[in-house]
């Protein structure tokens, strides 16, 4: 891959997006301003398709979940050791998020397992759909990446100041969830969960002290 695009999913202000290169450079920044869903994903394809040569190759990261789940999860993370659902647990969560959290690398919005789910989720699923027959789509945890990007000294990318304004944090984390696809992508980082066969989400470095059990699935 030599195009990096990173979306940190909004809905309020628009939906921030940053595509970097292989060096980190930056190729262009910009707002998906607010619409229907359907419509603000054909308008991030066409941003993406319309910054990029035509011969260049691209993924996708995103900062939302791929999939809801299907019915309430049986198995929770609790004291290091999996336990299985009791009575009054919400059900919520995906392997994937189950990981970060036991890794200490950030506190997930655990996926619902019902709906209606927030607009943001909504679009998320969307693009996960609909952009991924067209380009490699990848699901990120940007917070959990800046917790990570700590020990990562050298890492760098560049960042346009300019398309900050509308929202600062927003953007950054559009640009954070792109390094974190160069780095994945370049052989640098790890992929996470998936266990439930709800997605993944990769992260720009491999795990510290990896916690086998919690990787593990089914848990046992």
């Amino acid at each position: 891959m030599n195009c990096f695009v990173g979306i940190d999913i909004q809905t309020s202000r628009g939906c921030p997006f940053a595509i970097i290169d292989a060096n980190g450079v930056v190729i262009d920044d910009g707002w998906i301003q607010q619409s229907n869903p359907a419509q603000m994903v054909a308008d991030l394809r066409d941003a993406v398709r319309a910054c990029v040569p035509a011969d260049s190759s691209i993924a996708l990261a995103v900062d939302a979940p791929r999939n809801p789940l299907s019915e309430p999860r049986k198995w929770y993370w609790k004291s290091d050791r999996w336990r299985e659902s009791q009575l009054g647990d919400q059900g919520a969560g995906r392997h994937c998020e189950i990981v970060i959290a036991a890794h200490r690398l950030a506190n997930p919005q655990w996926t619902p397992c019902r709906g209606p789910f927030p607009g943001w989720m909504e679009l998320g699923f969307m693009i996960f759909q609909k952009l991924g027959a067209e380009f490699p789509v990848f699901e990120v945890f940007p917070s959990a990446s800046y917790k990570m990007f700590q020990s990562a000294k050298n890492t760098t990318i560049s960042i346009r100041l300019g398309r900050l304004a509308p929202g600062p944090k927003d953007m950054l984390d559009a640009y954070i969830a792109a390094a974190t696809l160069r780095e994945f992508l370049q052989g640098r980082g790890c992929e996470v969960g998936d266990g439930d066969g709800l997605g993944s989400i990769i992260l720009p470095l491999p795990l510290g002290n990896p916690i086998d059990k919690v990787l593990s699935w089914p848990p046992r």
